[in-house]
């Protein structure tokens, strides 16, 4: 068994609770096109930006893992559409990323991943476009591989593979973390991948997928179960 020496984290719902955030960013940005650009919202809500969303994903296949290039896309159809000047999507989505990135750790993240961190390399691998310079851990991490970089999401091989190849080592030395049984779980291992699945909240593993290395519930219990496993194959 090789040692592992990379960790490679996803980070929404793995270090932090995704759904009020991205919550909180519709609400912040629809009050402002409200309040700067009211006809957007007197035409558009967001039943019918979703279904905007989708024809611009059909439109633009190869750019489907960029989130930010869709709602942008999305902002500028809309804005078009009301006849305003697809300058305001800039300082729209200004508005939906500054709430996107004020998140709240759970709160095992940072003891736990300074821990793994004294052993092993760290990478952020997601398919999100969360800063984590802007959220105040990037010093925790040793690189961060997004969807955008990787030109594929999760649970494409292509954005395991840059990691791999981004931090030198072998897939069979990186061990994978994150919450989602396919995008994570099934994807790294099918890239080769040791896997660790973060269950928060005590759901049941899919039947028809392989099982993952480990299940642990937070960072501080992954440390647990991988630090003495790696000392053990220090010493042998």
């Amino acid at each position: 068994m090789h040692r592992i020496r990379t960790i490679t984290l996803d980070l929404d719902d793995t270090l932090w609770p995704i759904t009020p955030v991205i919550k909180r960013a519709e609400r912040a940005l629809w009050a402002w096109l409200a309040e700067h650009y009211p006809r957007i919202p007197a035409k558009w809500d967001r039943a019918s930006a979703a279904r905007l969303r989708a024809s611009v994903v059909a439109d633009h296949p190869d750019r489907s893992h960029d989130l930010r290039f869709l709602r942008q896309s999305v902002l500028a159809r809309m804005a078009a559409s009301c006849d305003y000047d697809v300058a305001l999507v800039d300082p729209a989505f200004a508005v939906f990323d500054e709430q996107r990135n004020t998140v709240e750790l759970f709160p095992d993240v940072e003891s736990g991943l300074s821990r793994l961190r004294a052993t092993c390399r760290l990478i952020a691998l997601t398919n999100g476009n969360a800063s984590l310079e802007k959220i105040g851990i990037r010093h925790l991490f040793d690189d961060v591989i997004t969807a955008v970089a990787a030109g594929a999401a999760k649970p494409s091989p292509k954005i395991f593979e840059l990691a791999c190849e981004r931090a030198a080592a072998l897939p069979e030395e990186v061990l994978h973390v994150g919450d989602h049984p396919h995008l994570d779980v099934d994807g790294a291992r099918a890239a080769g991948m040791r896997t660790a699945w973060v269950n928060r909240n005590g759901e049941s593993w899919p039947s028809e997928l392989t099982g993952p290395d480990a299940t642990v519930t937070c960072m501080n219990e992954l440390a647990d179960w991988l630090l003495p496993l790696i000392k053990k194959q220090e010493q042998h």
